[in-house]
Parts: structure tokens; sequence; C-alpha cells
């Protein structure tokens, strides 16, 4: 196929091309997210590593945060994160565990934290709503 003929196929099928486009972006956005912000972990995997004394990092506003959270979890509101990472410092080489209501604020916690240097960040996947229907403890 020479370049002309690529050209008017890409043309008069432009509706095929766009939908191979955005099929492939939607196939391939979950494990761009995921290589963002870290690996996502469930309830168990989460126990596990809070029974490891992993630090657990609540990224929800403060109101939500006092209205029930983890047990031992430490509130740092997302828009405050960048700013108090260096509270954390002990951690970059242990497991840090970031939760938020549904994992989408604590994907973005992580990114952060693995870029001022975090090694071991984990987003508990489904946040503290999976946390919640798993039947696991919360303290107010």
């Amino acid at each position: 196929m020479t370049e002309v003929d690529l050209i008017k196929f890409l043309v008069d099928h432009v509706l095929l091309v766009a939908a191979a486009v955005v099929s492939g972006t939607l196939l391939i956005w979950p494990v761009l997210r995921r290589g963002m912000g870290g690996g996502s972990i469930t309830t168990l995997q989460a126990t596990l590593l809070m029974n490891k004394n992993a630090l657990v990092l609540d990224v929800r506003p403060a109101a939500d945060y006092e209205k029930g959270h983890m047990l031992n979890a430490r509130n740092v509101p997302l828009a405050d994160l960048e700013s108090r990472a260096t509270e954390f410092e002990k951690h970059k080489t242990k497991p840090v565990l970031v939760v938020c209501d549904g994992g989408n604020q604590s994907t973005r916690a992580a990114a952060i934290l693995r870029k001022k240097g975090f090694e071991q960040v984990a987003v508990l996947g489904g946040g503290l709503g999976a946390w919640q229907q798993a039947g696991l403890p919360l303290e107010t």
C-alpha cells in the first residue's frame, strides 16, 4: 500500500479509524493510570500491609476523615499532600497505603508520593467504599 493509498483509506474510513483510536486508548488507559500512581491493592492486601506497620494516608478532606477512617490512618488532604510530604520522610523506603473514597484521588496522591521519592506506594482499590463493603472496621 503506497502513502497515497493509505491517506485515501484514512480519509474514506475516518469513523473506523476514530473508533480504533478510541478503543485502543480505552484499553491502554488502566495500565497507564496504574503506572502513574502505583499499584492498586485489595482490602486483604491492605490489611496485610497494615499489619506490617505500613503508613496509611487518608487523602480525603478533614470533614470526611472525621466521619470515619481506617485504623491508625493519618489525614493529609490531597490539596496539602505535596507541601506536607516531608512529614513522612522516614517512610520513603517503607510501605505506604493511600486511601480516599473511591480510588481516584488516592491514585493522584500516589503519583505525587512517587515523584517525591517514596518507593513502596500502594492505592486501596475501590477506596474506603471497598473497605466498608468488606465489613472492615472504621474509627472516628
